[in-house]
């Protein structure tokens, strides 16, 4: 039985580590580019400052950008997948997510970590000082080059704390893949109980939760101490 159950959540796990790889790998830029949607400074109607200071203040796509993070961090991650996978098939009688299990659930986790992880990217632009990219004007580097030499630099290590916790939740948060029928490690542990009235598979599970995620934070330790290249 024991080892019958150890395949089975290995498996299972596989399925975890697919679905967590795919997922960061597509969020992590995402991100980058909502922070900086949510950051644009663009006012179309910035002629309009002297009659109508409030109109030319309005600036459309970071309002569309933070209204974007706000409802999806806003909403718990159960909804968002039973509204987007169940949805289209109850409204068009059509389900238009085909795909591998690993792939269903890496679409619809991607966008919600996307959304959080700019919110790390944003506090992390936002957070270097403004005089060190105003030094970086007076020496006459252009824009791209005060990003990645100046701002890039700083910006990561200051991000890195944050999130390594938010990605350690993103493991965590693969469990609700069943929702959508899913079989990850969790359900896979859930079936041995249901079907031979045992327990203890469910706590075994939860060492390979932290064999990943205790994996994660030795990686995560290493590159903190990489990036004390210098003292804030």
């Amino acid at each position: 039985m024991f080892w019958t159950v150890t395949l089975s959540l290995l498996e299972g796990l596989v399925v975890l580590l697919r679905i967590f790889a795919m997922t960061l790998l597509f969020s992590l830029p995402l991100g980058l580019l909502i922070a900086f949607g949510s950051m644009s400074k663009w006012a179309p109607l910035r002629a309009l400052r002297h009659k109508h200071p409030k109109l030319a203040a309005f600036r459309p796509v970071s309002g569309l950008f933070n209204l974007i993070v706000w409802v999806i961090r806003g909403t718990p991650l159960m909804l968002q997948l039973i509204i987007i996978y169940y949805g289209p098939g109850m409204w068009f009688d059509n389900n238009i997510w085909g795909g591998g299990s690993g792939g269903r659930g890496t679409r619809r986790q991607s966008c919600r970590s996307a959304c959080y992880f700019s919110e790390i990217y944003r506090g992390g632009i936002e957070g270097v000082p403004v005089g060190q990219r105003e030094a970086g004007e007076v020496l006459g580097m252009k824009r791209s080059q005060i990003f990645f030499k100046i701002t890039l630099l700083q910006m990561v290590k200051r991000i890195v704390p944050p999130m390594s916790n938010e990605i350690i939740t993103l493991v965590k948060d693969t469990s609700l893949a069943q929702i959508i029928a899913i079989s990850e490690l969790i359900m896979r542990g859930d079936k041995f109980m249901k079907s031979d009235g045992i327990t203890w598979p469910l706590f075994y599970t939860g060492l390979f939760y932290l064999l990943v995620n205790g994996v994660l934070t030795i990686i995560f330790n290493l590159i903190e101490k990489k990036m004390d290249y210098f003292k804030v």
